[in-house]
């Protein structure tokens, strides 16, 4: 039983650990441009290069 006494508290701050680091990358833009990413996977790079 002691050692609930320990893992409590250390799961809670891991927990809030991971909010504030959540809340963190939404402010900082993070997540702003989603679809951007899922575009640029079908751009094909060489196409481009070359002029076509």
């Amino acid at each position: 039983m002691n050692i609930l006494g320990f893992l409590i508290p250390l799961a809670l701050l891991m927990g809030l650990t991971g909010l504030g680091a959540f809340f963190w990358a939404m402010r900082s833009g993070q997540f702003e441009d989603l679809d951007g990413a899922a575009n640029r996977i079908l751009i094909d790079e060489d196409e481009e290069a070359n002029g076509q």
